[in-house]
């Protein structure tokens, strides 16, 4: 099923996107340990952030980006796309086809960024030399490798791609290369190439709250980098679920475009 905003936009995937934010959520009766609460028992999301024992902000904890807005259009809030003129041609023909050839709606992987704003949780952990963000969306996990190694110079391309992470003050900072070129910036179809490199800043503004900064610089694609920002929220008292799109998916047939 696809959806439209006001504007005529498309405004999701498939229903499996919707389906899975409304899915119900593991051992709601088990509350997360080491989160503030209110006397009534309730999170506080506004106590400071946590920090590790060195000091950095911690960052652990199931996340999601409320909302379609970004996984609609990744860039909604900005006034101009410097695309390429081959993307914006691209990207009209992908909007007029209704979204018809999204790789999404045949349950491939969403791509970096795409995949932090899909319409269920993803989960970091944080480990020495390797921070691990597992999404429950299609249960895959990527690795954001932290023990000062560069990121590869011939990489075999992939749909996730390679990633570092570093801290700069109390911003983590990612960058990630690699990608195949195959994916979605979002539904809308903002296109990438194998050039794509993807800079991230997240930064937990207090415990329940945290904003990521985003930078897309494909030169193949767009004729400069452009940033945006999207506002993650804790969800305590709560675990990911498996979620597996290729099972019994009954929307392929259903598709329409031009």
């Amino acid at each position: 099923m696809l959806l439209f905003d006001k504007s005529g936009e498309r405004a999701a995937a498939a229903l499996f996107f919707l389906t899975a934010a409304a899915a119900p959520a593991q051992w709601l009766d088990r509350k997360t340990k080491g989160i503030p609460r209110t006397e009534d028992g309730r999170p506080n999301l506004t106590a400071p952030a946590p920090r590790s024992a060195d000091g950095k902000p911690d960052l652990s904890g199931i996340w999601m980006v409320p909302g379609l807005k970004y996984l609609i259009n990744i860039a909604a809030d900005l006034k101009e796309v410097p695309f390429q003129p081959w993307a914006a041609a691209e990207y009209k023909q992908r909007m007029d086809n209704r979204g018809k050839d999204d790789p999404n709606n045949f349950c491939l992987p969403s791509i970096i960024p795409e995949k932090i704003a899909v319409t269920s949780p993803w989960k970091i952990v944080e480990t020495p030399g390797l921070t691990l963000i597992l999404y429950e969306s299609r249960t895959i996990f990527r690795q954001i490798f932290t023990d000062g190694r560069p990121l590869p110079k011939d990489p075999n391309p992939t749909w996730q791609g390679y990633s570092v992470g570093r801290w700069d003050g109390d911003t983590f900072v990612v960058e990630s290369t690699g990608s195949n070129g195959k994916g979605w910036l979002d539904t809308n179809g903002h296109p990438v190439t194998d050039a794509l490199h993807v800079t991230e800043k997240y930064r937990r503004k207090d415990f329940g709250h945290m904003d990521v900064e985003i930078t897309i610089d494909d030169p193949k694609a767009y004729t400069k980098s452009w940033t945006i920002h999207e506002n993650p929220e804790l969800q305590p008292d709560t675990e990911l679920i498996e979620y597996i799109c290729e099972e019994n998916n009954r929307d392929i047939g259903h598709f329409v475009g031009k």
